[in-house]
């Protein structure tokens, strides 16, 4: 699952992946309101180098992990399992667009999916 990365196309595919992402994510009442003060530039970055790891590149990434991350929004603004389910329906809106072929998006999809325990914080 760990070459995902090549497999989709590198970190170009990815960059664009995580752009048409947020276009989702800032326009989707379920999540927008996640992002009303963070600087997205930033962010964006941040999500790019995150996805690559993620999905196999050999950079490192160095974020905090995903509970550290996440907690202030789980406790604060209520980060459940909607969002995180928007998120991931989003992400997949994306690589469709994409044209990224339905069994890599299925294994991106199941990386993601690893994540839910520790994003929100259970």
């Amino acid at each position: 699952m760990r070459d995902v990365f090549k497999r989709i196309g590198g970190k170009a595919a990815v960059d664009a992946a995580v752009d048409r992402f947020y276009e989702y994510m800032l326009t989707d009442e379920r999540v927008k309101h996640f992002f009303a003060n963070i600087n997205m530039e930033k962010q964006r970055q941040h999500q790019k180098d995150f996805i690559g790891f993620a999905l196999g590149a050999e950079d490192g990434y160095a974020g905090k992990d995903m509970r550290s991350a996440h907690q202030h929004m789980v406790d604060h603004m209520g980060l459940a399992d909607v969002h995180f389910d928007a998120t991931l329906e989003n992400l997949v809106k994306a690589l469709r667009d994409l044209n990224v072929p339905e069994n890599i998006i299925a294994e991106a999809g199941a990386i993601v999916e690893s994540t839910r325990t520790d994003v929100l914080c259970r």
